[in-house]
């Protein structure tokens, strides 16, 4: 397996991009589990939608995992001299500006299926670190780890706060998505796309304790012939505020406006909404 995605990112960029959306019909097909959770989410946020249009976004939003695989072996293995040419950026000097203050920045993203490529692109022009999620397969594990050693410079596991705030308080910007459910008592419910959403409060809460700045950065897939576009914002200002609850909602709503320019591309085969406010039933 691992062979095989390594020669995909041997191809011209318009040959991977088709594979990948190859891989994505047929993935749509065969994983009818995680297409059930994508059109249950689809329906939950965007129910101004028919069903035919929701249709066509779910079959679009298979294309751009498929794609997401290939952009995955990428990030893993693709070569600088042919990435250089897929990728514009935009507003990279408010990571600069932020950087300067000398406390750290949190990198604020979210689950795209552009997510790992996205930050390989953004290293190339700034270093950080990155927050990751441990894999449960071993072997996976291994792999993404040396790659995103290799890549990012250090590599945090997400429990891993002390990590974390040691990254910031020595000035670098650390690379962050909050947009999954996990529940526990860390989280709270706030909106996402009008719908109940168990979140994280611990963007405010980093912010809080070392005093980073938070630049939202977000990648978009343009086409096979044009690339990549990443994409840094201006640092929020007033955050945190004295409210998590509402600093988390506001990072929801931010979130939210990006996934409504690219729908298709944010990872809707996760079960954003599996926990519920006691009383609502379970929607997968």
């Amino acid at each position: 397996m691992f062979a095989s995605l390594w020669l995909l990112t041997r191809l011209p960029f318009r040959w991977q991009m088709h594979c990948g959306n190859g891989i994505g019909i047929v993935a749509g097909r065969l994983a009818q589990r995680r297409r059930h959770i994508a059109a249950v989410n689809l329906a939950l946020c965007f129910p101004e939608l028919n069903d035919a249009q929701r249709k066509c976004l779910l079959d679009a939003h298979f294309r751009a995992l498929g794609r997401g695989i290939v952009e995955t072996a990428l990030c893993w293995w693709g070569p600088d001299s042919a990435l250089r040419k897929q990728v514009k950026i935009t507003g990279l000097q408010h990571l600069e500006q932020a950087r300067a203050r000398g406390k750290g920045v949190i990198l604020l993203s979210a689950h795209f299926t552009t997510l790992e490529l996205g930050g390989r692109l953004l290293a190339m022009h700034a270093p950080f670190h990155v927050l990751y999620r441990p894999h449960r397969n071993a072997l996976f594990e291994t792999v993404m780890q040396r790659a995103r050693e290799r890549r990012f410079e250090k590599a945090i596991a997400r429990d891993d706060t002390r990590g974390l705030l040691a990254s910031l308080k020595a000035g670098m910007p650390v690379w962050y998505a909050p947009d999954q459910n996990h529940g526990g008592p860390q989280s709270v419910f706030v909106p996402f796309f009008g719908v109940a959403a168990a979140t994280l409060t611990s963007t405010a809460r980093i912010a809080r304790l070392s005093g980073a700045a938070v630049v939202p950065f977000f990648q978009t897939y343009l086409s096979d012939r044009e690339g990549y576009l990443l994409t840094l914002c201006p640092a929020l200002k007033d955050f945190p505020s004295d409210d998590a609850i509402l600093d988390t909602a506001r990072i929801n709503s931010l979130i939210e406006d990006v996934v409504r320019e690219m729908p298709e591309q944010y990872l809707w085969v996760h079960r954003r909404f599996k926990t519920r406010p006691e009383g609502e039933v379970y929607p997968y």
